[in-house]
Protein backbone atom coordinates (compact mmCIF):
# COMPACT_ATOMS: atom_id res chain seq x y z
CA UNK A 1 0.00 0.00 0.00
CA UNK A 2 1.31 3.44 -0.91
CA UNK A 3 0.85 5.75 2.03
CA UNK A 4 -0.93 9.06 1.47
CA UNK A 5 0.55 10.59 4.57
CA UNK A 6 -1.27 13.94 4.29
CA UNK A 7 -4.74 12.44 3.76
CA UNK A 8 -6.51 11.81 7.09
CA UNK A 9 -7.93 8.33 7.58
CA UNK A 10 -11.39 7.59 9.01
CA UNK A 11 -10.20 8.63 12.48
CA UNK A 12 -8.48 11.80 11.27
CA UNK A 13 -4.96 10.42 11.58
CA UNK A 14 -2.11 11.34 9.24
CA UNK A 15 1.51 10.27 8.74
CA UNK A 16 0.77 6.76 9.92
CA UNK A 17 3.67 5.49 7.84
CA UNK A 18 6.20 7.47 9.88
CA UNK A 19 6.06 5.34 13.03
CA UNK A 20 9.50 3.93 13.76
CA UNK A 21 11.38 5.81 11.05
CA UNK A 22 13.04 8.17 13.55
CA UNK A 23 14.09 5.58 16.15
CA UNK A 24 17.69 6.08 17.31
CA UNK A 25 17.86 4.24 20.64
CA UNK A 26 19.49 1.10 19.26
CA UNK A 27 22.46 1.56 16.87
CA UNK A 28 22.10 -2.08 15.84
CA UNK A 29 18.68 -1.43 14.27
CA UNK A 30 18.19 0.72 11.15
CA UNK A 31 14.61 1.11 9.91
CA UNK A 32 14.50 1.08 6.10
CA UNK A 33 10.79 1.13 5.22
CA UNK A 34 7.36 1.19 6.83
CA UNK A 35 4.35 -0.06 4.85
CA UNK A 36 0.73 0.40 5.88
CA UNK A 37 -1.20 -2.86 5.47
CA UNK A 38 -4.42 -1.77 7.17
CA UNK A 39 -5.63 1.51 8.66
CA UNK A 40 -9.11 0.81 9.95
CA UNK A 41 -9.75 1.39 13.65
CA UNK A 42 -6.23 0.18 14.46
CA UNK A 43 -3.10 0.12 12.31
CA UNK A 44 -1.23 -2.83 10.84
CA UNK A 45 2.28 -2.05 9.59
CA UNK A 46 5.04 -4.05 7.93
CA UNK A 47 8.46 -2.66 8.81
CA UNK A 48 11.69 -3.53 7.06
CA UNK A 49 14.86 -2.97 9.05
CA UNK A 50 18.51 -3.94 9.14
CA UNK A 51 19.66 -5.69 12.30
CA UNK A 52 23.26 -6.15 13.44
CA UNK A 53 23.53 -9.57 15.03
CA UNK A 54 25.72 -10.39 18.01
CA UNK A 55 28.46 -11.73 15.71
CA UNK A 56 28.63 -8.35 13.93
CA UNK A 57 26.90 -9.38 10.70
CA UNK A 58 23.88 -7.50 9.37
CA UNK A 59 20.61 -9.09 8.30
CA UNK A 60 17.53 -7.64 6.59
CA UNK A 61 14.37 -8.35 8.63
CA UNK A 62 10.63 -7.70 8.27
CA UNK A 63 8.08 -7.58 11.05
CA UNK A 64 4.36 -6.86 11.09
CA UNK A 65 3.11 -4.85 14.06
CA UNK A 66 -0.45 -4.24 15.19
CA UNK A 67 -0.89 -0.79 16.74
CA UNK A 68 -4.08 -0.33 18.74
CA UNK A 69 -2.73 2.32 21.10
CA UNK A 70 -1.84 1.81 24.75
CA UNK A 71 -4.27 0.67 27.43
CA UNK A 72 -4.94 0.55 31.14
CA UNK A 73 -6.58 -1.91 33.51
CA UNK A 74 -7.45 -2.04 37.20
CA UNK A 75 -7.99 -4.71 39.83
CA UNK A 76 -10.69 -3.44 42.18
CA UNK A 77 -10.67 -5.14 45.56
CA UNK A 78 -12.69 -4.84 48.76
CA UNK A 79 -10.29 -5.50 51.67
CA UNK A 80 -13.12 -5.82 54.19
CA UNK A 81 -15.16 -8.45 52.38
CA UNK A 82 -12.14 -9.96 50.55
CA UNK A 83 -13.72 -9.69 47.10
CA UNK A 84 -12.60 -8.50 43.68
CA UNK A 85 -14.74 -6.81 41.05
CA UNK A 86 -14.28 -8.07 37.49
CA UNK A 87 -16.08 -8.00 34.15
CA UNK A 88 -17.52 -10.74 31.97
CA UNK A 89 -18.08 -10.12 28.27
CA UNK A 90 -17.97 -11.81 24.89
CA UNK A 91 -14.52 -11.70 23.25
CA UNK A 92 -14.55 -12.99 19.67
CA UNK A 93 -10.75 -13.42 19.34
CA UNK A 94 -10.64 -15.92 22.22
CA UNK A 95 -13.82 -17.62 20.99
CA UNK A 96 -12.32 -18.26 17.55
CA UNK A 97 -9.13 -19.58 19.15
CA UNK A 98 -10.45 -22.31 21.41
CA UNK A 99 -12.32 -20.64 24.29
CA UNK A 100 -15.54 -22.61 24.83
CA UNK A 101 -18.04 -19.75 24.52
CA UNK A 102 -15.98 -16.56 24.32
CA UNK A 103 -17.43 -15.20 27.58
CA UNK A 104 -14.27 -13.88 29.16
CA UNK A 105 -13.72 -12.86 32.80
CA UNK A 106 -11.21 -10.05 33.21
CA UNK A 107 -10.29 -6.89 35.06
CA UNK A 108 -11.83 -3.65 33.82
CA UNK A 109 -9.69 -2.29 31.00
CA UNK A 110 -9.67 -0.06 27.97
CA UNK A 111 -7.59 2.00 25.58
CA UNK A 112 -6.19 5.33 26.72
CA UNK A 113 -7.81 7.22 23.82
CA UNK A 114 -5.70 10.29 24.49
CA UNK A 115 -6.09 10.27 28.27
CA UNK A 116 -3.31 9.60 30.75
CA UNK A 117 -3.47 6.03 32.13
CA UNK A 118 -5.04 6.98 35.48
CA UNK A 119 -7.77 9.08 33.89
CA UNK A 120 -8.45 6.37 31.31
CA UNK A 121 -8.92 3.61 33.86
CA UNK A 122 -11.16 5.78 36.03
CA UNK A 123 -13.33 6.27 32.94
CA UNK A 124 -13.37 2.55 32.15
CA UNK A 125 -14.16 1.54 35.74
CA UNK A 126 -17.11 3.91 35.73
CA UNK A 127 -18.42 2.71 32.37
CA UNK A 128 -17.85 -1.01 32.85
CA UNK A 129 -18.35 -1.52 36.58
CA UNK A 130 -20.22 1.56 37.77
CA UNK A 131 -17.47 2.30 40.29
CA UNK A 132 -16.08 5.70 41.20
CA UNK A 133 -12.41 4.90 41.78
CA UNK A 134 -10.55 6.66 44.58
CA UNK A 135 -6.83 6.33 45.10
CA UNK A 136 -5.08 4.28 42.43
CA UNK A 137 -1.92 2.25 43.05
CA UNK A 138 0.25 1.82 39.94
CA UNK A 139 1.34 -1.81 39.82
CA UNK A 140 3.25 -2.27 36.55
CA UNK A 141 3.18 -1.35 32.87
CA UNK A 142 3.68 -4.30 30.55
CA UNK A 143 3.74 -5.33 26.92
CA UNK A 144 1.44 -8.34 26.63
CA UNK A 145 2.42 -9.63 23.18
CA UNK A 146 5.78 -8.06 22.28
CA UNK A 147 6.28 -10.16 19.17
CA UNK A 148 3.53 -8.42 17.22
CA UNK A 149 1.41 -5.98 19.25
CA UNK A 150 2.76 -2.55 20.22
CA UNK A 151 0.26 -1.98 23.06
CA UNK A 152 1.63 -1.27 26.53
CA UNK A 153 -0.88 -1.89 29.33
CA UNK A 154 -0.72 0.25 32.48
CA UNK A 155 -1.98 -1.87 35.37
CA UNK A 156 -3.42 -0.45 38.59
CA UNK A 157 -5.08 -1.67 41.77
CA UNK A 158 -7.63 0.21 43.85
CA UNK A 159 -9.94 -0.52 46.77
CA UNK A 160 -13.68 -0.30 46.36
CA UNK A 161 -16.69 -0.60 48.63
CA UNK A 162 -20.47 -0.59 48.34
CA UNK A 163 -20.34 3.20 48.63
CA UNK A 164 -18.08 3.55 45.59
CA UNK A 165 -20.46 1.62 43.36
CA UNK A 166 -22.42 4.57 42.02
CA UNK A 167 -23.77 3.11 38.77
CA UNK A 168 -24.87 -0.10 37.10
CA UNK A 169 -21.88 -0.42 34.80
CA UNK A 170 -22.33 -2.58 31.75
CA UNK A 171 -20.23 -0.58 29.29
CA UNK A 172 -21.35 1.61 26.42
CA UNK A 173 -24.03 0.12 24.18
CA UNK A 174 -23.02 2.46 21.35
CA UNK A 175 -19.58 0.83 21.40
CA UNK A 176 -21.13 -2.64 21.20
CA UNK A 177 -20.39 -3.39 24.85
CA UNK A 178 -22.59 -5.71 26.93
CA UNK A 179 -20.60 -6.19 30.12
CA UNK A 180 -21.65 -8.18 33.18
CA UNK A 181 -20.29 -7.05 36.54
CA UNK A 182 -18.80 -10.04 38.38
CA UNK A 183 -17.95 -9.89 42.08
CA UNK A 184 -15.90 -12.83 43.32
CA UNK A 185 -14.41 -13.84 46.65
CA UNK A 186 -10.67 -13.43 46.28
CA UNK A 187 -9.99 -17.10 47.01
CA UNK A 188 -12.47 -18.09 44.29
CA UNK A 189 -10.68 -15.83 41.80
CA UNK A 190 -7.43 -17.62 42.63
CA UNK A 191 -9.15 -20.98 42.19
CA UNK A 192 -10.54 -19.90 38.82
CA UNK A 193 -7.04 -19.07 37.63
CA UNK A 194 -6.03 -22.65 38.48
CA UNK A 195 -9.07 -24.12 36.70
CA UNK A 196 -8.73 -21.89 33.64
CA UNK A 197 -12.04 -20.10 34.21
CA UNK A 198 -9.98 -16.91 34.45
CA UNK A 199 -7.58 -17.02 31.51
CA UNK A 200 -6.90 -13.33 30.88
CA UNK A 201 -3.21 -12.53 31.30
CA UNK A 202 -3.51 -9.06 32.85
CA UNK A 203 -6.13 -10.30 35.32
CA UNK A 204 -4.02 -13.30 36.34
CA UNK A 205 -1.02 -11.05 36.88
CA UNK A 206 -2.95 -8.59 39.04
CA UNK A 207 -4.68 -11.27 41.13
CA UNK A 208 -1.37 -13.03 41.73
CA UNK A 209 0.25 -9.69 42.57
CA UNK A 210 -2.49 -9.06 45.15
CA UNK A 211 -1.89 -12.51 46.63
CA UNK A 212 1.83 -11.90 46.89
CA UNK A 213 1.26 -8.52 48.51
CA UNK A 214 -1.19 -10.02 50.98
CA UNK A 215 -3.82 -7.37 50.16
CA UNK A 216 -6.69 -9.74 50.81
CA UNK A 217 -5.20 -12.10 53.35
CA UNK A 218 -7.79 -13.64 55.64
CA UNK A 219 -7.62 -12.67 59.29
Amino acid sequence: MTAEIDTPDARGRTRLDRAGRDLTGNPDVVVRDVELLATAWHVLRRTTYDYRRRDGTWSREQRETYDRGDGACVLLYDPQRRTVLLTRQFRYPVYVNGHPDGMFVEAAAGLLDGDDPAAAIRREASEELGVEVGELEPVFAVWMSPGSVTERVHCFAAPYSAASRVGAGGGLAEDGEDIEVVELPFDKALDQIATGEIADAKTIMLVQWAALRGLLTST
